[in-house]
């Protein structure tokens, strides 16, 4: 049975425990976001592997994605090039499609409730 606000719930509890890794080591925590990240996507029925989805109306959530994604593997590899301003554009990012998702999550819940009540 779906339950209306459980992967929000969980996804946000989730993000709180991450908010001392992002302020105290941010390049560090850029793998933890991005496994949450990640996994919301796929819970949202984002397709990070579809070019399609990559050229149509999920572009832009895609494409803010994969950039920060590629800012945290270039960190992962010991990427000199990479400055802290990199860093802080992929915690944006990151926070970005969060809220995001949170946000279409919600709706989506509302919906899914209002659907339940008729």
């Amino acid at each position: 049975m779906y339950d209306p606000g459980l992967s929000r719930h969980e996804w946000e509890s989730e993000m709180a425990s991450l908010e001392d890794d992002i302020r105290d080591a941010p390049a560090e925590a850029l793998s933890e976001l991005d496994v949450l990240l990640r996994r919301m996507l796929a819970e949202s029925g984002y397709d990070l592997t579809d070019t399609v989805a990559r050229e149509g109306e999920e572009r832009e959530v895609v494409a803010d994605y994969l950039a920060a994604h590629e800012i945290m593997l270039a960190y992962e590899s010991g990427s000199d090039e990479l400055s802290p301003g990199d860093i802080a554009a992929a915690i944006n990012a990151y926070r970005e499609l969060f809220d995001y998702l949170v946000a279409e999550r919600s709706s989506a819940d509302a919906d899914l409730a209002d659907a339940g009540e008729s």
